[in-house]
């Protein structure tokens, strides 16, 4: 992604779908191809992204990922799990609402909390409006429902989580998902915390797939790029 390129709302653009032949489009469908071959002996679903700390590129890495995975003609949904702090409803200029929080709340169905991305083959379900209990809400039964139930529905679930030192919110989704995918910023996070967050998804038993360095820059093209690293190669 250039730097400086941002949409109106300041958010970081959807890369592969407004400029699928740059670079950094290029690399998150690297990225996505390096992923599907990650759990050859099983049938990779969903994928939860969570970071070190606040401020990585989380979300907008899980949103272009969704976009590339879509575009290799997969049914894809993309669920807003960050519920302290939820920005797709913004990067993708849909409603909030009812949301996730609402459907893990009993206040609202997941069909009503599904909307479309005016992008081929992606669904977003946002987050929805701010609980007082979101780590409750995200290890509970109804959690463990709703990804089940989007397993059957789509061909790959992407769920945009928190940053996992913060709070507790990814940790305790470690084991609702197929897998899970840390990004780093790039010249951000001081190695110590890096393996402080790759360490707590461990404790948790986390099936980490990966870590993505975002936000590296290379001067020669004056661009950003995301990178995959498989786990042991980031150690």
């Amino acid at each position: 992604m250039r730097k400086g390129r941002k949409q109106e709302n300041g958010r970081a653009r959807l890369i592969v779908h407004d400029d699928p032949k740059a670079v950094g489009s290029e690399a998150f469908r690297t990225l996505r191809t390096n992923l599907q071959f990650t759990s050859p002996d099983q049938d990779l679903k969903s994928i939860l992204l969570t970071s070190a700390g606040p401020g990585e590129g989380k979300s907008t890495v899980s949103a272009n990922l969704a976009v590339a995975w879509s575009q290799s003609g997969a049914k894809v949904v993309l669920v807003g799990c960050d519920l302290r702090k939820p920005v797709l409803h913004e990067m993708f200029s849909i409603r909030n609402v009812p949301g996730l929080s609402a459907v893990l709340s009993g206040a609202a169905s997941l069909k009503d909390a599904i909307v479309s991305s005016n992008i081929p083959g992606l669904d977003v379900i946002p987050a929805g409006p701010l609980p007082p209990n979101p780590a409750e809400l995200l290890q509970s039964k109804a959690m463990v429902s709703v990804i089940e139930e989007l397993e059957k529905s789509y061909d790959m679930v992407i769920l945009d989580g928190t940053p996992v030192i913060a709070v507790t919110d990814a940790a305790v989704m470690a084991n609702q998902v197929d897998g899970i995918v840390l990004v780093i910023g790039s010249n951000q996070v001081p190695r110590e915390m890096a393996l402080q967050a790759k360490n707590l998804l461990e404790q948790a038993q986390a099936k980490l797939l990966g870590v993505i360095m975002n936000k590296v820059k290379f001067k020669e093209s004056n661009m950003y790029y995301y990178y995959y690293n498989e786990v042991d190669q980031a150690q």
